[in-house]
């Protein structure tokens, strides 16, 4: 009897151990914090109007997006695996929620990963971020480098929910992916709806890849999809008095949102040099799925409003420890109903010093120049993503910060 209950119990333990080596869950995380001085950001008047005023701000998610989450995978044989990913973004200023009060904003995800490739289900990345986010200029010079605050989503600013994609293995270099968003309305198989695709190619020091990305009522599909949207106002920000996002914030109206992006990278000897180009359309404005048109288009446009975007960058490892990163980036469009558009010139630099693998300081230097008339119908001004935009057509940012990963 004692030996079928000790052999009963080594078979217990045995099956445990298999399992728990078959299986894992990982945490994970990154926290960026520093002080950003900008040189002129608006402020309202007392009685109406605006002014410029210096601005000394803490901040985070800067030089990359503050995170806690949670990956893990499970063997069911054969080559495939059950596979999630939790992931919470956070201000470390504050303590607060990110993505608009999203507990798992940046992604929030299960699939399963098979010899064929991935297909996963939840809140996710577009195709355009997979795949031409990892070689644009924002690796190493952050968020305030980031095309027109963000206008073609390079960055990851926005999420797509309630989505199913599939993501290729690589063959030979080549790897390829696509994402379809349900938009969920009865009756109305494409109302909301995004979808995606992508795919890249490496060989050795060169990388290449290719993204489209397409929403239909992006104010509520793509722009407006947080807890603390809404379902009737203009979610990418105020456009009068102090505003939010000056650069595209008045085509919120849109009928459609659509990117086509290209990115080219070659890297050799601690010598990084790359090249990024998008065409980005807000099309058939006055839609009226957007919300309240008084909100989402309080100038009444109609029609068409293109972009397009080109940067070009450069990252140099003077030492494995020392990196100094730079890009230019020249955003313009957005001419639509006799306005004339907007041109944006952003110069980008900046140093990053690593004290040890997970952990380093940084130094950014940032300015913009623009001209034209902007989305509101205004005189453009410099507009910086997570920045107040300048009272002015040019702005000045800069940043000491610290990042740490674990």
């Amino acid at each position: 009897m004692r030996y079928w209950r000790w052999a009963s119990t080594a078979a217990v333990l045995l099956i445990s151990a298999k399992a728990s080596a078959q299986s894992n869950v990982l945490i994970y995380g990154i926290i960026d914090y520093g002080l950003n001085f900008v040189n002129n950001a608006q402020t309202a008047v007392p009685g109406g109007g605006r002014t410029g005023s210096h601005q000394y701000a803490m901040s985070s998610s800067i030089m990359q997006g503050n995170r806690l989450g949670f990956r893990g995978t499970e063997d069911l044989g054969g080559g495939y695996q059950a596979i999630f990913v939790l992931e919470n973004g956070f201000d470390i200023g504050t303590g607060t929620l990110g993505q608009g009060g999203n507990i798992f904003g940046r992604q929030a995800y299960v699939g399963v990963s098979s010899p064929y490739g991935t297909i996963t289900l939840g809140r996710q990345y577009d195709s355009v971020v997979d795949f031409i986010g990892p070689i644009t200029g924002a690796v190493g010079n952050g968020t305030y480098s980031l095309h027109g605050n963000d206008i073609n989503n390079f960055g990851n600013t926005y999420r797509v929910n309630n989505a199913i994609k599939f993501t290729s293995n690589t063959y030979g270099g080549f790897k390829f992916g696509g994402l379809y968003s349900f938009g969920g309305v009865a009756g109305s198989f494409g109302t909301n709806s995004v979808y995606s695709a992508g795919a890249s190619y490496a060989n050795g020091p060169f990388t290449a890849a290719l993204g489209y990305l397409r929403a239909r009522d992006p104010n509520r599909s793509f722009f407006g999809n947080n807890p603390n949207s809404s379902a009737t106002a203009n979610n990418l920000g105020a456009i009068n008095g102090v505003q939010t996002n000056p650069v595209y914030g008045g085509f919120d109206s849109a009928a459609y949102y659509q990117v086509m992006g290209a990115a080219f990278q070659y890297g050799s000897q601690g010598l990084v040099l790359g090249f990024d180009y998008s065409h980005i359309t807000f099309g058939d404005l006055n839609s009226p799925s957007s919300g309240t048109l008084s909100l989402t288009n309080p100038r009444g446009y109609t029609g068409t409003a293109t972009f397009n975007s080109y940067n070009v960058f450069t990252r140099y490892a003077v030492s494995p420890f020392l990196w100094l990163n730079g890009s230019y980036d020249y955003l313009v469009g957005g001419a639509i109903d006799g306005k004339e558009g907007a041109k944006y010139h952003m110069f980008n630099a900046s140093v990053d010093y690593f004290l040890s693998k997970r952990t380093d300081v940084y130094f950014m230097a940032n300015y913009q120049i623009a001209s034209g008339k902007d989305s509101t119908g205004q005189s453009a001004v410099a507009s910086y993503l997570t920045i107040t935009p300048s009272n002015t057509s040019h702005q000045v940012v800069l940043r000491v910060g610290m990042r740490h990963r674990f």
